[in-house]
């Protein structure tokens, strides 16, 4: 059986303690444990985690399922590419030693037979300041030995608490702004220089479509707190499209229903 389909993602958000997060992990891992045989590659672009920190000898408490569900697609040669999110990028090893991952940089350029893909989480793609700073905060070893130096019952309270907030209340913010929204204004310089076919970015969770100047298309991954939205590549074909998991819309009553079934990821 031919490996084809390449599947992109982003912005579930495990381990947010708000809009049911058990049954938002339980439709993510049967999702994953559900993946057509035809899977040759994973790309998860970043915020996968709510909040994922790596101390020498502990992880976040939790995601059990889904771990367990990204170790067995690693175990059966589904390659797991990961980037790191502005909720998830404390990762030092784990993930990449006993799950499989590997671990990309924002932006990275992928060939797939022959089609061009710029990926990347995106928040600090643009001229969004703000985000840079911020990023740049987390990134300081300084800063993350300090981090580390608390006791992981007080660092991941505090953690969790400011990353609740800081999902819930952005409001606008997370809206795309079409060809003023910077993400796009980032593709637009990137091909002037560099050749892609796709765009694919998360972080911004609403998903869309649209086409850059030269024509590569542009694509905004949706996120998987009210919807189950993600793409598909099939490298046979050629093609790139849309899926859902979503079974029915679930926006209105805040919860999460997933069809995981082979027939919805075809």
């Amino acid at each position: 059986m031919s490996k084809n389909l390449h599947i992109f993602l982003s912005d579930v958000h495990l381990g947010l303690k708000a809009f049911d997060p058990v049954k938002r992990e339980a439709a993510f891992a049967d999702f994953l444990n559900n993946l057509p045989q035809e899977t040759e590659a994973l790309y998860l672009l970043g915020d996968i985690f709510d909040f994922w920190y790596e101390y020498k000898y502990v992880i976040p408490k939790g995601f059990t399922r889904t771990l367990g569900a990204l170790a067995n697609l690693s175990d059966r040669g589904v390659k797991i590419f990961f980037f790191k999110g502005n909720h998830d990028l404390w990762t030092f090893g784990y993930l990449e030693k006993e799950v499989g991952f590997k671990i990309l940089e924002d932006p990275t350029v992928v060939d797939i037979a022959g089609v061009k893909f710029c990926l990347a989480h995106g928040d600090e793609l643009g001229d969004e300041n703000g985000q840079k700073f911020l990023k740049g905060i987390f990134r300081n070893r300084f800063l993350q030995a300090c981090f580390s130096s608390l006791h992981p019952r007080w660092a991941f309270a505090v953690a969790l608490r400011w990353s609740k907030h800081n999902r819930l209340s952005k409001g606008e913010q997370f809206k795309f702004r079409g060809d003023k929204d910077p993400l796009y204004r980032f593709a637009v310089d990137f091909e002037k220089t560099n050749k892609a076919d796709y765009f694919i970015f998360g972080h911004i969770h609403t998903p869309g479509n649209t086409q850059t100047p030269k024509g590569a298309g542009f694509y905004i991954l949706g996120e998987w707190i009210h919807g189950c939205e993600y793409l598909v590549f099939n490298s046979q074909t050629k093609l790139l499209s849309w899926a859902s998991a979503k079974k029915e819309s679930s926006r209105d009553n805040q919860t999460n229903l997933c069809d995981t079934s082979e027939q919805a990821l075809r």
